[in-house]
């Protein structure tokens, strides 16, 4: 399994990671994952490392198509005191800034220590994003979406869909690895830019994804492609959460961005002892 350094220190997927989010706004479309005052932070944090998560990543920017297009100003707005008070308090772990603002990325990880970039646009919505990862040296979760949060959904036509996407990654690993990014992890993109259907068929497909040896992050805690299926809503999503998981660690994947840590926890513990006798 590829590592990725984070300061120095190798870190491997042998034992996929997961991932726990701190949503920093008011309309993330799960209510269950807003948190805004910096004593609910500070709870949630915690709670994401006691219950076995690894890694930590922190949003200020809703990406519901519902939600309002923030700019890089107001995002560091909620973000920077959020990333402030999680590195005082857990100096130690893991942080992932989900942001596609390159100045957003270079003041959190220059001032607080941010360790991955989780760029959703894969660096189509700033242009300046790719040579500021590249001056950081951080690892950089690079993500398959078309258009905007606001638009994704006008952009689901493909012409051959998981090729389509393959491609995406092949390119922008490439212009990447051009200009010295080498810690790179892959995000598929679950519930950007595809419509139901097409979101099992990725996943049904994620395997081939190994082509780029690279880590395979899949986030589709409680999202559309459950609730929708299943005609509930997404705070009744968990067991089928678990389900998409647990298929997700069948396949490969080394990291699982989730809002229930416990759980997903859990699943990989099951996946690793099914996975030793086969």
């Amino acid at each position: 399994m590829k590592t990725i350094n984070i300061n120095g220190q190798l870190l491997d997927f042998s034992t996929p990671r997961v991932m726990g989010i701190v949503n920093v706004t008011p309309d993330s479309f799960f209510s269950g994952s807003r948190t805004e005052a910096a004593n609910e932070i500070i709870k949630r944090c915690a709670q994401i490392l006691r219950e076995g998560g690894t890694m930590i990543d922190v949003g200020a920017q809703s990406t519901s198509p519902a939600s309002r297009f923030l700019d890089a100003k107001e995002e560091a707005g909620r973000l920077m005191p959020a990333l402030k008070l999680i590195r005082d308090e857990f100096p130690d772990t893991i942080l992932s800034v989900d942001t596609f603002y390159a100045d957003v990325a270079k003041e959190a990880v220059e001032k607080y220590g941010v360790n991955i970039i989780n760029d959703i646009s894969g660096g189509q919505i700033d242009e300046q994003m790719f040579p500021v990862v590249a001056q950081l040296n951080v690892p950089y979760i690079l993500m398959h979406m078309r258009g905007t949060p606001q638009t994704m959904q006008q952009f689901i036509h493909y012409d051959n869909f998981i090729q389509d996407i393959l491609y995406y990654f092949s390119e922008r690993k490439a212009k990447l690895n051009q200009i010295g990014v080498n810690d790179v992890i892959i995000d598929p993109g679950f519930g950007f830019s595809k419509t139901v259907s097409q979101n099992y068929e990725l996943m049904a497909y994620l395997k081939y994804f190994h082509i780029f040896e690279e880590p395979i992050l899949v986030g589709i805690s409680r999202k559309s492609m459950i609730y929708k299926l299943l005609g509930i809503t997404p705070e009744e999503s968990l067991n089928g959460t678990s389900v998409l998981n647990a298929v997700a660690l069948l396949s490969g994947a080394g990291i699982l961005r989730v809002h229930d840590v416990k759980e997903a926890v859990e699943c990989v513990k099951i996946i690793e002892n099914v996975q030793f006798y086969s």
